[in-house]
């Protein structure tokens, strides 16, 4: 403290972290990558290990024999499907009640802000079935679900057969402590949105359902089940939900230590685990894996069923059966074991998964990296934003030297005017306004003058709004107060960092992936951006380190990640695709991703880019 106290200590410290300014933000930005990067790497990692006693050992006996009828089920389903043209609902509520649940159902209809091209479809109605097994030895107060969509084609059949072979399996068993939901959802998310808010008696999305006549107890932990093929090579554990939550690490270790006791190949964001973690394979394997739990978390879309559970604080993880050319297959009474398995070590659950880790990432199934390992990273380039301001406060506080009569007079800092520095800050953000509801209000303008669906009208609309901004706020300063002084783009980029600095903060530790990536690109903008730089390739540097180029780059990084590279016009519709999914998100869902970039980032890189032009 006395180094702080002692007005020359002080004095000295402060020169110096002045002095020494810009060598030190180029090594904080740097170590911030090389740590990152060096979070892959296996001796830098944790193992994962079991952390809720109740889950400890995988000593239960998977009896599950009824493969073949759960296949033979999931015909039936399937021709009934293709019957009816849609989901067979009086179909399922006859099976399920065969099998002596308590069946109920659950119509909704949605109505999307535009047309969801990707998926061709614009008024949604659907029904949810769901069939209840209530415990037979317990108060019935905790219930677990077992979850598969519905999906329009011939994929996922096999998962709702066997979700009904297991239905049946576990209504002659007699160990059950917690009810358990079996539930068909229509329509993937909206289906299971609709029926969350039903059992949650909420409704935040705006979306119409009837009531449910059936519940069970408080839901501890749900998985959903997605297969597409009798016969499959390895499962794949999807973690990511929406607003980049995870669930309790204890799931994702009950999956792999069930896997690894039945002789299941198991991955993670579609990858084996490698055990040449020495060698430069091995490590860019594990990086690659990494990157790609990265993004997915930063899209903030939930990437199953699964995710829209993690808002009610249920852990949920979704199990994908992958069929690939690899020689070995597992059966669906494999599949059907191992969720066997699973099941009765969350029925042994005393309380909710809490004990085990709720931030981290995984470069493999075996190992992770937790909260205090990754978060340094992101603080050694935050970092760079407080030494940036730390460099303006003292030049503003700095008298400024007058020796025009030969004498060294001081004179006192002229402090800009208030509007020249409020003036900017208001009109970026009312140009993110713009960029956050004109795109959906004005799609029926757009497409009555130009040839384009609805679809379109909105993705270009927030692109041309997007492209506009960058001319609004242009000079904005000078429209009140006349000439912008030295002090006013030194005041303004003081508040731009600080406001940066607090933005990047709070999203990293929301969601770390997506603060992460915007701090890679907006924290070198931030710190180098001045009115004193050559305009036009200064310029282009801002651009290409705007929010939306980040997004341009993710989108080619996410497919080379997947081995499924693309063209440029493939990424630039990609790019479209991207925009108009993470608009419906927010609208469906409530992801946070497109109201955070355009009502609070963009804003503040419009202040960067309006500081840039300062005269």
């Amino acid at each position: 403290m006395g180094l702080l106290s002692d007005p020359n200590r002080r004095k000295a410290l402060t020169s110096l972290l002045t002095r020494l300014n810009t060598p030190i933000c180029v090594v904080c930005y740097l170590a911030g990558i090389a740590w990152f990067m060096g979070l892959a790497f296996e001796p830098f990692t944790l193992r994962t290990y079991m952390s809720e006693n109740a889950m400890g050992s995988t000593m239960v006996e998977e009896r599950f024999p009824a493969g073949e009828r759960a296949l033979a089920t999931a015909r039936e389903f399937a021709a009934h499907k293709r019957k009816v043209g849609g989901m067979p609902v009086e179909w399922l509520v006859k099976t399920m009640q065969a099998r002596g649940l308590e069946v109920f159902t659950q119509s909704f209809t949605r109505t999307l802000p535009f047309p969801d091209e990707n998926k061709e479809r614009y008024m949604v109605r659907g029904t949810n079935v769901y069939g209840i097994l209530r415990a037979p030895r317990a108060p019935r107060t905790e219930a677990l679900v077992l979850s598969a969509p519905c999906s329009p084609d011939n994929s996922n059949n096999q998962a709702v057969g066997l979700l009904l072979g297991l239905a049946q399996y576990f209504r002659s068993q007699i160990y059950w402590a917690k009810d358990i939901i079996f539930l068909v959802n229509e329509h993937d998310l909206i289906g299971m949105q609709a029926w969350l808010e039903g059992y949650h008696h909420t409704n935040i999305t705006g979306m119409d359902y009837t009531p449910l006549q059936g519940r069970a107890g408080s839901i501890q932990a749900a998985l959903s089940l997605e297969l597409s093929s009798d016969v499959i090579t390895s499962l794949d554990l999807v973690l990511e939900g929406l607003n980049g939550q995870l669930p309790n690490l204890d799931l994702a270790n009950l999956f792999h230590a069930f896997c690894q006791k039945i002789g299941v190949l198991c991955t993670i964001q579609g990858k084996l685990q490698r055990g040449d973690w020495d060698t430069a394979e091995g490590y860019t394997h594990a990086v690659q894996t990494m990157m790609l739990m990265v993004l997915k978390q930063a899209s903030g879309r939930p990437w199953g069923d699964h995710g829209l559970f993690l808002r009610y604080h249920i852990e949920a993880a979704s199990i994908h059966g992958i069929n690939s050319f690899r020689q070995y297959k597992t059966d669906a009474t494999t599949i059907g074991r191992l969720l066997e398995g699973m099941f009765r070590k969350l029925n042994n659950l005393l309380e909710r998964l809490h004990q085990s880790y709720f931030f981290y990432l995984m470069p493999s199934l075996t190992h992770f990296v937790s909260i205090g390992y990754y978060m340094p990273a992101f603080g050694l380039l935050a970092t760079i934003l407080l030494l940036r301001a730390l460099d303006l406060w003292v030049q503003l506080g700095t008298p400024a030297q007058v020796t025009e009569d030969g004498a060294g007079e001081v004179e006192p800092p002229s402090s800009p005017g208030v509007l020249s520095v409020l003036t900017p800050v208001v009109i970026s953000h009312l140009t993110g306004v713009a960029l956050y509801t004109l795109p959906v209000l004005s799609q029926e303008t757009a497409v009555e003058h130009f040839p384009v669906s609805e679809t379109e009208a909105v993705v270009l609309t927030a692109i041309a709004i997007y492209t506009a901004g960058l001319a609004l706020p242009h000079n904005t300063h000078r429209f009140i107060s006349g000439e912008g002084t030295e002090q006013g783009w030194q005041v303004l980029k003081l508040v731009a960092l600080l406001y940066l600095a607090v933005l990047l903060g709070c999203t990293a530790l929301i969601n770390f992936s997506l603060g992460f990536i915007l701090a890679i690109t907006l924290v070198p903008a931030a710190a180098c951006v001045t009115p004193h730089l050559p305009k036009a390739l200064t310029a282009l540097a801002m651009v290409l380190l705007s929010p939306g180029c980040t997004l341009l780059y993710c989108v080619f990084i996410f497919q080379e990640l997947q081995e499924a590279p693309v063209t440029l016009p493939e990424g630039w519709m990609l790019f479209l695709s991207v925009i108009s999914q993470g608009i419906l998100d927010h609208s469906l869902y409530g992801s946070l991703v497109y109201p955070l970039l355009a009502l609070l980032i963009y804003p503040c890189w419009l202040l960067l880019w309006n500081i840039l032009f300062w005269k």
